[in-house]
């Protein structure tokens, strides 16, 4: 485990350099206070995940590990150009979080359930990233189309349980809904097909790796 995260010296020396940071920001109007909580929240985040680290059987700890660096890089997207910042400032909790189910699927196989989480926290994420940039009708397709593609994902995983192939059903309801938001928004010259080339390659990515594990 990392030993400076667990120091009473060190964060007793992070709040005394918050203090002066509010201080400053105080007196002479400085923008600070969300630096030091960017890097706050950042040092928690990695304190969670020394834990991870440290035992891989604390797979929990990846959660709040991710969601406290998910929630720092938020704070921290208020230093960003305006554009760029509202984009992505949205994104990165739900993103974070998301990308923690993913890492606890990865480091442990049997945890397939795992999956459905971070397809759903993902898409959601990818989704309000470009929510300034498609209907609310290209909104809802997208979305629905990131669940098809999570429960194709998970049908098509190697388990020990047996096969999930009832994920295929989920699947393909969530698919034809997609197709048919993204109709209705007028959403299939623009962004849909590339979604379907994208999700296509997924696809054949994964039954590569499901094969050769079989």
């Amino acid at each position: 485990m990392t030993r400076w995260l667990e120091s009473r010296l060190f964060w007793g020396a992070l709040l005394i350099i918050g203090g002066v940071l509010l201080l400053l920001q105080n007196i002479f109007g400085l923008e600070l206070g969300g630096l030091f909580w960017t890097v706050a929240f950042g040092l928690g985040g990695l304190f969670f995940l020394s834990i991870f680290l440290s035992n891989r059987e604390n797979w929990w700890a990846l959660i709040p590990g991710m969601t406290l660096i998910g929630i720092g890089l938020t704070i921290g997207s208020g230093y960003l150009p305006p554009p760029l910042g509202d984009v992505l400032g949205g994104t990165f909790v739900l993103g974070a979080i998301g990308l923690s189910f993913l890492l606890i699927f990865l480091f442990n196989r049997d945890f397939w359930w795992a999956m459905i989480p971070a397809g759903v926290l993902l898409t959601l994420a990818i989704v309000i990233g470009l929510e300034g940039f498609i209907s609310d009708l290209g909104f809802v397709s997208l979305f629905f189309l990131g669940m098809s593609l999570t429960f194709a994902i998970v049908a098509m995983l190697p388990v020990k349980e047996g096969n999930l192939k009832w994920a295929w059903i989920p699947a393909g309801v969530l698919f034809a809904f997609g197709l048919i938001f993204g109709v209705f928004g007028g959403a299939l010259p623009g962004y849909l097909w590339p979604v379907l080339l994208i999700a296509l390659g997924v696809f054949f990515i994964f039954r590569t790796f499901s094969s050769r594990r079989a």
